[in-house]
């Protein structure tokens, strides 16, 4: 082959290949245009139903004033707490009854020491003394299948036959003050309500859902 149709060749290849890539690049903008609003929706109702499920008796959400979530996360960075160190405040909400009055605080919150990767968590928290954690819910989470990923079930997951209750409903009506949660070892009878049993070969998970939530409340009991 001559190298002057080498040459023609190798334009004809890059132009066809350019030719590809514009139709293809322009296929997924097409594909994210039309698919973008249907997935903000979803993920919209699955945070509005989870508010709801980590806070039963709410009636409807109000943003927290202004700088609530850059406060929070100053807080968490200025801990002495290291298993602080990953942990951030995504977003917090008021929660108002049917007269429109503050009842608590709905706070979404993320630990990226996660088996998997990040596990996100919403939480809602009552304005009582001492505070009431009335329940958690994941809004995403990737740890192991039949081993973390049960941290999300609702199941009898926490692996303690004296006590066999689901894993999330561990931390659900609980009055707790600032300090939080432990963890315990398995198959020991739980003492006091903020002892957490692990998830069997999951230490790991358990123990980010448990700091994510201690991170949480530190917030809370910091909220007027």
């Amino acid at each position: 082959m001559s190298e002057k149709k080498q040459k023609s060749t190798l334009i004809k290849d890059a132009l066809i290949l350019f030719a590809i890539t514009l139709i293809a690049a322009f296929a997924l903008g097409a594909v994210y245009e039309i698919t973008k609003d249907p997935i903000a929706e979803a993920e919209a109702k699955a945070k509005t139903d989870a508010a709801k499920a980590v806070f039963a008796e709410m009636k409807e959400t109000a943003e927290a004033p202004a700088g609530s979530v850059e406060k929070a996360q100053s807080l968490i960075d200025g801990s002495s707490n290291k298993e602080f160190d990953t942990i951030t405040i995504d977003e917090i909400l008021q929660a108002l009854d049917e007269n429109g009055n503050k009842i608590g605080d709905i706070i979404t919150v993320t630990s990226k020491k996660g088996y998997g990767g990040q596990i996100t968590v919403i939480m809602g928290v009552a304005d009582d003394d001492p505070q009431t954690l009335k329940g958690i819910e994941f809004l995403s989470i990737s740890e192991t299948p039949g081993l973390g990923m049960k941290a999300k079930d609702d199941d009898t997951s926490n692996d303690n036959p004296e006590n066999p209750v689901d894993f999330k409903d561990q931390f659900k009506g609980v009055q707790i003050g600032e300090n939080g949660f432990k963890l315990t070892k398995r198959n020991i009878n739980m003492s006091a309500d903020t002892e957490i049993h692990a998830i069997s070969s999951a230490t790991i998970t358990t123990s980010a859902v448990t700091n994510i939530v201690n991170a949480g409340l530190k917030v809370a009991a910091s909220i007027d």
